[in-house]
């Protein structure tokens, strides 16, 4: 569960590069070995991410703390030696940002414990499904995919800016770039994967959220006066930084899937 490069200073491009294989190459190994493993690093990102969330909305370290244990709750319940993803799960991850909303009396907390939890509740699901190596791989692939896509064309060919008030580094050129890279991967994983053809086809509009998960990333920045969402990955930022394209990608492809058995 991680990202790649995204739009910065060439100068750090081989930086960014190291550490970005690094972190794909943990959650590829993750991904593959499924159960525990997979559980126990969606969790810890989630966990991180919660924090990074929490000091993005200038909340105090007792609010940040509650909505941490909240958030710990229903993400022991998604692991594959309790109840693993189900409606319950989902349940108490809801009862859990209501707690925090109320306790702390910021909505915007309450929210993150959603923006932390969903993801890691889709790519479990989808983890568990009989493709489930194929399709939570192709979820991250495409997000993946698009960051890569979206970089070196938006380097490369530049042009108009899609949102310069949001996020003065990305161009249409770029999301264009991004959405074609994420079709290839999609293809791809339909020609030697099995994926199937519908969900193939889905990559170009899912790399469309990836950036729009980007996009929210980079206002959430903006109200609070930083360049990145944290630092504990050297020349990446946070671990938000990585993973906004996999917010909103993963609970999309969940619900696409699960309208897919019920056709």
């Amino acid at each position: 569960m991680t990202g790649s490069p995204k739009p910065g200073g060439m100068g750090d491009l081989p930086k960014r590069a190291v550490v970005g294989i690094i972190l794909i190459a943990v959650a590829v190994t993750a991904l593959v070995a499924g159960g525990v493993a997979f559980w126990v690093l969606g969790s810890a990102m989630a966990l991180l991410m919660m924090g990074e969330w929490a000091d993005l909305a200038k909340v105090g370290a007792r609010d940040r703390q509650v909505a941490m244990f909240a958030l710990s709750v229903p993400l022991a319940i998604l692991s594959p030696l309790a109840a693993g993803p189900s409606f319950f799960a989902l349940g108490l991850l809801a009862g859990a940002a209501f707690f925090v909303a109320i306790i702390s009396r910021r909505a915007q907390l309450g929210g993150g414990v959603l923006y932390a939890g969903l993801p890691v509740a889709a790519l479990l699901f989808l983890r568990e499904q009989e493709s489930g190596l194929i399709l939570a791989f192709w979820t991250l692939a495409i997000v993946w995919a698009t960051d890569i896509g979206a970089y070196f064309t938006g380097r490369f060919v530049g042009g108009p800016k899609l949102a310069p008030a949001w996020s003065p580094s990305k161009t249409w050129s770029g999301l264009g770039g991004g959405m074609v890279a994420a079709l290839l991967t999609g293809l791809t994983f339909h020609r030697w994967g099995g994926l199937p053809l519908g969900l193939a086809l889905a990559s170009f509009a899912l790399a469309a959220v990836a950036q729009g998960g980007d996009l929210y990333e980079s206002i959430l920045k903006r109200r609070a006066g930083v360049k990145d969402s944290g630092t504990i990955l050297p020349g990446h930022g946070g671990v938000m930084d990585r993973l906004d394209g996999v917010v909103p990608v993963a609970p999309m492809v969940a619900l696409l899937v699960i309208t897919e058995f019920m056709l």
